[in-house]
Order: C-alpha cells, then sequence, then structure tokens
C-alpha cells in the first residue's frame, strides 16, 4: 500500500491518497474542498483509480472535496451510518471493509469526538481522524461527542493495536506529521502513560476551547458531502 500525505494550511487538515500499486485502485481519506483541483493533480499524474472517498467523520472546521471528487473520479463516498448522511453511497460501521487491489482498509468506530468518528485500519497503519492526533486527542464537546467514548476508543480500541501500528491524523497544528501507537501510549499528553479516565475527563473539561471558525457553515456543507449547489 502506498500511502500520500497532502496537508491543506489554511484548515490544518490533512488528506490522504493510498493506493495499491499493482492495480493502481485508491482511496482518498478526509478532503478538502478547496484542495481539490490540487488532488486531482495528483490523481491524475498518479493514474490511480479512485474507488473510495472515505470520511472520518462529520467535521467541523472544514468542508469535505468528496462531493466534487465523487464528480470527477465516479467514486463512492464513505461516512460512518450515524452522520445521518443523505447524501453518502455508504453509510459504514464497525467491521465493513473496502478494497482497492490487493488491499483491505477495515472501519473502526472510535467516537467520542463526535458519535460518527471512523477509524481506518490498513495493514500496519491506522488513520485515525480526530480521535487520535500526535500528542493529543480530539475535543468531546460537541456534535454528540463524549469523554467516556473518547477514553474507550482510545484505551481499549487503538492503543490495543501493535505498538508498531503508524498513526496518520486527520490534524496537526504542533508540526507533527504522523506517529505510532506505542508513541501514544506512553507520551499522549491527555490519555498516554495510563492515565485514568477521572485524569482524562478532567483535561477535557477544562479545555475551554472557542468553536471553529467555520463550524457554521462546514456541518452543513459536510452533510451535503460538499456539494453546495446542491
Amino acid at each position: 500500500m502506498k500511502i500520500r500525505q497532502l496537508f491543506d494550511y489554511d484548515t490544518w487538515t490533512y488528506t490522504y491518497l493510498l493506493w495499491d500499486e499493482e492495480t493502481m485502485e485508491a482511496a482518498v481519506i478526509d478532503s478538502v474542498i478547496e484542495q481539490v483541483d490540487r488532488d486531482m493533480q495528483h490523481i491524475e499524474e498518479l493514474g490511480l483509480k479512485v474507488k473510495y472517498l472515505l470520511e472520518t467523520h462529520i467535521h467541523a472546521d472544514h468542508i469535505t472535496g468528496a462531493g466534487p471528487l465523487r464528480k470527477k473520479t465516479a467514486a463512492e463516498i464513505v461516512v460512518h451510518k450515524n452522520s445521518g448522511s443523505e447524501c453518502a453511497d455508504i453509510l459504514a460501521e464497525e467491521g465493513d471493509t473496502f478494497k482497492i487491489g490487493s488491499q483491505t482498509i477495515t472501519v473502526m468506530h472510535t467516537p467520542g469526538h463526535t458519535n460518527n468518528d471512523i477509524t481506518y485500519r490498513i495493514d500496519g497503519a491506522v488513520f485515525t481522524g480526530d480521535t487520535l492526533l500526535v500528542r493529543d486527542c480530539g475535543r468531546t464537546d460537541f456534535q454528540l461527542g463524549s469523554n467516556e467514548d473518547m477514553y474507550h476508543s482510545l484505551t481499549q480500541r487503538l492503543f490495543t493495536l501493535p505498538e508498531d501500528t503508524m498513526v496518520f491524523p486527520a490534524h496537526d497544528y504542533k508540526g507533527f506529521t504522523q506517529s505510532t501507537i506505542g508513541e501514544e501510549k506512553s507520551f499522549n499528553v491527555r490519555a498516554g502513560s495510563g492515565k485514568s479516565f477521572e485524569d482524562f475527563s478532567t483535561i477535557m473539561d477544562n479545555l475551554n476551547l472557542p468553536n471553529p471558525k467555520r463550524i457554521d457553515i462546514s456541518v452543513p456543507g459536510n452533510l451535503k458531502c460538499g456539494n453546495l449547489d446542491d
């Protein structure tokens, strides 16, 4: 499996292209509407045949490019069933699998940031959306977020994976690009080093973060899969 990590500087969002080298079948994870032309340039130059446009959750800080990319590639849009999306082609749930060539992408339902967060797992790596960030995790104070769900997703789901599993997050605000499960178990400031749920919950309840600047347009836009003209 080949992985290409792309970055949107305005929203601090990582987009990932994954593809099977033999068939060139591909998936795109967490596209950004302002970067559709960039993503299509990579897709066309690399000769990729995009099958799936995978969303880790309904984002509050940017509008997805999945809708416009679907029009250009005929790929299927995938979001979790809890999203209630009416524009997605596939409403995924725990354990679903998607094939690109001989490679398998497996759905892990990892709620906490929202109730519809998905981690996409491949051999040796996970794409964790806003659930597990490098040395951090997503906030839990809106979109049906939950401290309890987040703690369970981190400590009982993701931290039980092999420690050499690579971690690719949806965002980073400090210059990190990736991590590993082993590093996050040891060094994650919110849930690592064996922190109790009480310690974790105290940290999360005292973040006092402002709402994302684009939340009022991003959530409705993402429920339309980025098809803003519809």
